[in-house]
């Protein structure tokens, strides 16, 4: 009896085990075949994960310095460069593997454990999601809208997963992983981010700066360590607690960690920020104009936000570093001075001079119509009259402002007011060229891209003032053999109407309006930037030849054939004259300035390499004489002051010149320059493995110092040079000549005076003895 009830028993209990394998196995079917319909792409397309191994649509251009490192990148959306996971510090995987994935390397993709503990404590404990199903995840472009589209994007996530398990090794998962992800402030991928908020390269980060990165990959808008920094301390905590507690560190050195500050060292990497900023536009359109003339092999343009161009340039990062701090430290104080001699109570028209309010009001007028808000409107429609009641409505704007840490100060004020209150600003170039390649070491277009635009390096041209002069003596030199020795008087000179195309007489005065009446050197009278000489050189050779011999230097812009481009009226540009200025450093040899060595793709192939364009200009000994004379500017002239004192006008230039004394011996050429109305301040300086030239004025040439002493070029320009070139010293690794020129080992010209003195005494004694043995 007991029997048939136990059989009775096991029959009706049968049912529901096959009821419950059937339903097991439907259950079982019905996951599978989801996951298959998933791949099979039944519930809407599979985003590809071919752009995380070959990204063609995100990779940002990137410019690389002489020295190895990134000056800054084009992009549009993804400030992106990829690293290689032999690129990534070991203690940053180790932070990774323990906050986010601790059974990482065990898995195939799917953390089985990790699924079943979340199911079972509802997500209370954890989340289930691996690195692999994170980096699938990355591969959506946008959220699903409710929880139903949501459970189909995470079963895809999850096939995802399993297929990057199986086409890529574990390595290569955390590194895309790591280079797709968004840490929020531009920072695209981790090499980006390591950039951004600490200042270096992914295999240089510290474990603490590790757990930082590693952190913000929970949520990087919240924790964000520019906003959030406690938030952001208290998270980085976490991670070396993981790292601990999986055995990656020890105790000891979790609690040392954990004790640090948390240091950012943010370096905003944006197209108007950074390093470089003038440099890296000038090759946005330099790239943009190579992508018209070089197509890819299919015939399709690179695009140079997207294609991941590597362009390697001949900019050195050190010394772009010490022409941007010399720029700033000078201009800063010159601007207070300028400022404090600009007041209401001292000059009502500030920062205009010697202008009518009619005239004053046609420059605004015409800088209004030039803004960017004015083309704006106008293409948008907008009538001449409404958009020019805009420019006197008060609204918010963030200006520059040379007392505030960041250089930007909040204010209210008309757009109007804001154009005038630029134009109170004084602007200013530089660039740096090694003679010898014509590489440009440094480059610095103005005072701040973020608020001043315009390139003054080589969009802008302003008259050259003295620095036109070497123009005449080289021409002397080359065509009549003087040397730097050769002697003229100190008179008032003048060419005649109609010698050499001018319309009238043209005697020039010297800068002070006086004449010493004595015969001068060329090398003092160019020293002393003495205009009576160079007016008679010019009449000597021409203006055409001097015309000429500028043109075969470099000079692109027309030079009227007429005296007095002698003293230096065509407007010229700051990289026109640094590259031929190192004509002479170079022993006669023009070098076209070269900003780019080569271009590569994002796979290494090479694209374009420069190829030298050069001119032989100067024989060698002319281009050492103008050297030696060019160094007399240094050793007695108004560049003197680069060695020694500024003598009565020391208590002026301490105002306004930084850094001064600058006490540099080494041997210098040089050359200052100064416009009328001290509208343009030049100084080129040359040593015999660079050549730098500096320009400074303001935005119209009635935007000026009034008194000489502090708008002239020595005062101006010469102390950027100054500051640049001691600290390019104080850095031996620069490789920054201290040596003299080199001699050619044939010097047909003479260059030393007192020889030549000499042998003038000698041969009127000669004379002399010739004369009394004649019988009259």
């Amino acid at each position: 009896m007991a029997k048939k009830r136990q059989k009775k028993q096991q029959q009706n209990f049968f049912p529901f085990i096959k009821w419950f394998w059937i339903l097991f196995g439907a259950g079982v079917f019905s996951v599978v075949l989801i996951f298959l319909l998933a791949s099979w792409g039944a519930f809407g397309e599979m985003p590809t994960f071919e752009r995380l191994e070959n990204p063609s649509t995100n990779l940002a251009t990137e410019f690389i310095s002489s020295d190895g490192e990134t000056l800054g990148k084009l992009y549009l959306n993804d400030n992106r460069t990829p690293v290689t996971y032999e690129g990534l510090p070991q203690n940053l995987v180790n932070a990774l593997v323990a906050t986010e994935d601790a059974r990482y390397f065990d898995h195939s993709g799917i953390d089985a454990r990790g699924t079943l503990r979340a199911v079972a404590y509802l997500g209370t404990k954890g989340g289930a999601s691996t690195i692999s199903q994170q980096l699938s995840k990355l591969l959506f472009t946008e959220k699903p809208s409710g929880g139903v589209e949501r459970i189909i994007q995470k079963i895809k996530e999850w096939v995802i997963a399993i297929r990057l398990e199986r086409q890529y090794t574990k390595e290569e998962i955390i590194a895309m992983y790591l280079n797709q992800y968004d840490f929020i402030n531009n920072a695209d991928g981790i090499r980006s981010a390591a950039r951004i908020y600490f200042g270096k390269e992914p295999a240089d980060l510290k474990t603490e700066e590790s757990a930082v990165l590693v952190g913000m990959l929970k949520n990087s808008s919240l924790y964000n360590p520019m906003r959030r920094e406690e938030l952001v301390f208290n998270r980085r905590n976490t991670v070396l607690g993981q790292m601990a507690k999986y055995g990656y560190i020890t105790e000891e050195a979790k609690d040392s960690l954990q004790g640090l500050e948390m240091k950012i060292n943010f370096n905003p990497e944006s197209h108007r920020e950074g390093l470089a900023t003038y440099f890296r536009m000038y090759m946005q359109r330099f790239l943009n104009r190579w992508v018209e003339e070089n197509p890819k092999p299919d015939g399709e343009k690179y695009n140079i936000y997207l294609d991941g161009l590597k362009v390697y340039t001949t900019v050195d990062s050190r010394m772009q570093r010490n022409a941007e701090e010399a720029v700033q430290e000078h201009m800063k104080n010159l601007q207070a001075e300028f400022f404090h001699q600009n007041t209401p109570d001292r000059n009502p028209t500030a920062p205009f001079l010697d202008l009518t309010r009619g005239a004053i009001d046609t420059i605004m007028d015409r800088a209004m119509r030039r803004s960017a808000r004015w083309r704006h409107l106008k293409r948008d429609g907008v009538s001449e009259k409404e958009i020019e009641a805009t420019f006197h409505k008060k609204e918010e704007m963030t200006v520059f402002d040379w007392n505030s840490d960041s250089y930007e100060k909040d204010t209210i004020m008309t757009p109007m007011d804001s154009i005038r209150y630029y134009k109170t600003f004084l602007r200013t170039a530089m660039m740096s060229m090694e003679p010898q390649t014509g590489h440009v070491k440094a480059w610095v277009g103005g005072i701040d891209y973020k608020h001043f635009q315009y390139d003054n390096v080589i969009q802008g041209s302003r008259q050259a003032g003295s620095l036109f002069k070497p123009f005449v003596y080289a021409s002397a030199i080359d065509q009549l053999r003087y040397s730097p020795c050769y002697t003229l008087p100190d008179n008032q000179y003048c060419i005649e109407p109609g010698k050499h195309g001018n319309m009238e007489a043209w005697c020039p005065k010297n800068s002070d309006g006086t004449y010493s009446g004595e015969d001068m050197t060329l090398k003092s009278a160019l020293a002393n930037s003495v205009n009576t000489i160079t007016a008679q050189l010019i009449d000597r050779v021409g203006p055409g030849s001097v015309a000429s011999i500028a043109k075969s230097m470099g000079v692109t812009k027309e030079i009227p054939e007429v005296p007095s481009i002698a003293l230096g009226t065509p407007d010229v540009s700051v990289y026109e004259m640094v590259g031929a200025f190192g004509t002479y450093a170079n022993q006669g040899v023009y070098v076209k300035p070269v900003m780019v060595t080569r271009i590569e793709d994002k796979n290494g192939t090479v694209l374009y390499e420069y190829t030298p364009e050069t001119k032989d200009v100067l024989s060698k000994d002319v281009a050492y004489a103008m050297v030696n004379l060019l160094e007399g500017v240094t050793q007695y002239g108004s560049g003197g002051r680069l060695r020694h004192t500024f003598g009565k006008n020391q208590t002026v230039y301490k105002e306004i010149i930084t850094g001064y004394p600058y006490e540099l011996t080494n041997p210098i050429a040089g050359k200052t320059g100064t416009t009328q109305n001290q509208s343009d301040g030049w100084f080129m300086g040359m040593v015999p493995n660079l050549v730098t030239g500096v320009w400074v004025g303001g935005d119209d040439r009635s935007i000026h110092f009034d008194r000489l002493a502090y708008g002239q070029g020595a005062a101006m320009a010469l102390p950027i040079w100054a500051l640049y070139m001691k600290k390019n010293y104080a850095n031996e690794e620069i490789g920054v000549s201290q040596d003299a020129f080199e001699e050619p080992e044939e010097m047909s010209i003479n260059i030393d005076c007192s020889k030549e003195q000499e042998d003038e005494e000698e041969e009127k004694i000669d004379t002399e003895d010739d004369l009394d043995d004649l019988d009259f």
